[in-house]
């Protein structure tokens, strides 16, 4: 992938991932594994920082969903 279609790609993850809730249609394991192609790929430092932070971003939320869905099921 060449470095204008991984700007391309990180740019688009970071405008969706700061919108996504657990109620999408696309699963959140989707941009998991967006995220993870991305961070296989050869990046420079900063974009390395940037996919980490959407990272954890995503990770918060995942953790966020299933703490929500424990909940209910305990309901």
């Amino acid at each position: 992938m060449n470095h204008h279609q991984l700007e391309r790609d990180i740019e688009h993850l970071e405008h969706i991932i700061a919108r996504l809730s657990g109620q999408d249609r696309i699963p959140l394991s989707y941009w998991r594994g967006r995220l993870e192609s991305v961070l296989c790929a050869n990046l420079t430092p900063s974009q390395t920082e940037r996919v980490k932070r959407l990272r954890d971003a995503l990770h918060a939320l995942e953790n966020r969903v299933r703490e929500s869905m424990r909940r209910q099921t305990l309901r």
